[in-house]
């Protein structure tokens, strides 16, 4: 895929150094296809090879209200794609072990800029690819994958618990309540809580002080190349098994019924099989 063809995210580089996507899906509030995740990847690839590109920031389309709302799993969608760009998705990979990994063996920061709500991939991701990540005041994260009846991806399956500790992540996932921006910040979850309509503007400021003339980059690349590199294969590993347990419980009648919901606007009445 070239970067020209990107149609679900808006990528943006200044000659300072910054580097911007914006998921920008405001109709479905910025909810990520499999052609979503293959966007990002491939600016990954492009900031990767080009020596002027410096940090990234990932937010959500303003217009959408929403940094993400998860993931968008309309086949259809797939039908209308080239077959060029279609060959470059797995659609076994639900649990985006590429793209995963791709943020795990990026050598540049990443500051994730949560905007609004920011459900499913919508946090896991940040949570596995940002090196910092802040969020507005007026936000809030939703692990709902037990409402619906599948488990999490983006490795954070493994990465939470360092997050939160062991305890408090299984209650997290197993639970799927809703988390404030206020309470995300108490647990660690992100760095920082700034008024919405600051957040962009401080995360601008930070991304600054993570780059020359402020900071010397090669010595932060090497600090997170160092830092990460004893965890690639865990989270490799992890996203294998959650591909595999994502693939059995779309199997399960919990799943079709957590679907059905979704629709019926009821609430799922579980059988656990």
């Amino acid at each position: 895929m070239n970067i020209e063809d990107f149609q679900d995210i808006i990528y943006e580089k200044e000659e300072n150094g910054i580097c911007t996507i914006t998921i920008n899906q405001p109709k479905r509030r910025n909810a990520m296809s499999f052609l979503t995740f293959l966007e990002i990847r491939t600016a990954l690839e492009d900031m990767e090879q080009d020596k002027n590109a410096k940090v990234l920031i990932i937010t959500g389309s303003e217009e959408g209200k929403a940094f993400s709302s998860g993931g968008y799993f309309n086949m259809n969608l797939l039908t209308r794609l080239p077959k060029d760009i279609l060959d470059e998705i797995d659609l076994e990979d639900i649990a985006q072990k590429k793209l995963c990994m791709a943020f795990w063996q990026f050598s540049k920061p990443v500051i994730a800029a949560i905007n609004g709500l920011a459900v499913g991939a919508g946090i896991t991701m940040p949570l596995a690819g940002a090196d910092l990540i802040y969020m507005a005041d007026d936000a809030w994260l939703g692990f709902y994958f037990v409402k619906r009846a599948v488990i999490p991806e983006f490795s954070l399956s493994f990465i939470l618990p360092f997050y939160v500790g062991f305890q408090k992540a299984k209650e997290i996932i197993y639970f799927g309540d809703k988390i404030s921006a206020q309470e995300a910040e108490r647990l660690g979850l992100v760095n920082k809580v700034v008024p919405h309509d600051e957040l962009l503007s401080y995360v601008r400021d930070q991304a600054l002080r993570l780059m020359p003339p402020k900071a010397p980059s090669v010595s932060i690349k090497l600090m997170k190349k160092t830092m990460h590199a004893y965890f690639l294969e865990i989270a490799s590993k992890t996203l294998d098994l959650e591909n595999i347990a994502l693939r059995e419980t779309m199997k399960t009648h919990d799943f079709r019924e957590a679907l059905k919901s979704l629709t019926t606007k009821k609430e799922p009445i579980f059988k656990g099989k």
